[in-house]
């Protein structure tokens, strides 16, 4: 019976040194390990990313998987059940050495009937749940938080940027002499906006090379809900889980959206890594929601020549 190790990062600047000591302390005797390229996207099914589908070909009965966290292998409880199905079938177990789910065999089979227990099962969704709960906690304690804040007469987000038609005089009166900060207290809004509208006049902008790009200028723009709850447990750049953090949420009806600002960069990879909500697994009103946050993104760059 063969001890297979699975190992996966989210990105090629990651590395696995965690995961390793993880395991390396669990005491595994001649592991054969399948570590995924940095490159795999982390939003491909753990059923079709190559190392884990080359570890299951290899796999054979009475063999066990070890991998160091749960998140490592999978993301959502449909996730969860579809490898915990394809193991039981294969006769193969699972081993979890660290998180919520270390110490659970959630493989085993009735001694009798040799079908996955129901108590396994139970125990992931429940899992699952507790998660979710958290989440929805958390997003309940931030609306309240925010209406308190309202309720004294401050307001959540990020402070507004320069309007279009102050832009000109805020532009003159920095040429006259105006400080950045004097300028922002007259305008109300933060130095960064006034930096932003002021760019191209600033003195490193003119040591720089002459056709030098622009900066991207903030958006802001209402993120479905049912995205948003993706985005929140997917793997996301630093730049992107910031904007996700400081976005404000606004109640529609039965659901909400979230009301994220940020440059449209970051728009099109928080785009991107939803992706998967247009696939097979996710439902339909999922669908939908991602391709309305699609068509607010699209707005946002001309179309191509």
């Amino acid at each position: 019976m063969a001890n297979l190790v699975y190992k996966r990062v989210s990105t090629d600047q990651q590395s696995t040194a965690r995961q390793n000591l993880v395991l390396n302390e669990a005491g595994i005797e001649d592991p054969v390990v399948f570590e995924e390229d940095g490159c795999t996207s982390s939003r491909l099914h753990p059923l079709q990313r190559p190392k884990f589908r080359e570890l299951l070909t290899y796999a054979r009965p009475g063999d066990t998987v070890h991998i160091s966290e749960m998140f490592r292998l999978v993301r959502g409880t449909g996730h969860i059940l579809d490898v915990l199905d394809v193991l039981h079938r294969d006769q193969v177990a699972l081993r979890i050495h660290d998180g919520a789910f270390s110490a659970m065999d959630l493989t085993a089979r009735h001694p009798r009937t040799g079908e996955l227990l129901f108590t396994a099962k139970f125990m992931v969704q429940t899992l699952a749940a507790a998660g979710e709960l958290q989440r929805d906690l958390q997003r309940e304690l931030t609306y309240d938080g925010l209406r308190a804040a309202e309720a004294k007469g401050s307001k959540g987000g990020r402070r507004p940027a320069v309007p279009a038609d102050k832009t000109a005089s805020v532009r003159v009166a920095y040429l006259e002499g105006r400080s950045i900060a004097a300028l922002a207290r007259d305008h109300g809004v933060s130095r960064g906006a006034i930096r932003t509208a002021v760019a191209d006049l600033l003195p490193e902008h003119t040591a720089a090379e002459p056709d030098a790009a622009a900066p991207e200028l903030p958006v802001t723009l209402d993120m479905p809900g049912k995205v948003a709850d993706f985005l929140r447990t997917a793997e996301t750049e630093p730049a992107e889980r910031a904007a996700l953090d400081q976005g404000v949420t606004v109640r529609r009806g039965q659901g909400y959206t979230l009301r994220v600002t940020a440059v449209p960069a970051v728009h099109l990879g928080l785009l991107a890594r939803c992706q998967p909500l247009d696939g097979i697994p996710a439902v339909p009103a999922q669908r939908k929601a991602r391709r309305e946050y699609e068509n607010r993104v699209s707005a946002l760059t001309p179309p191509g020549p």
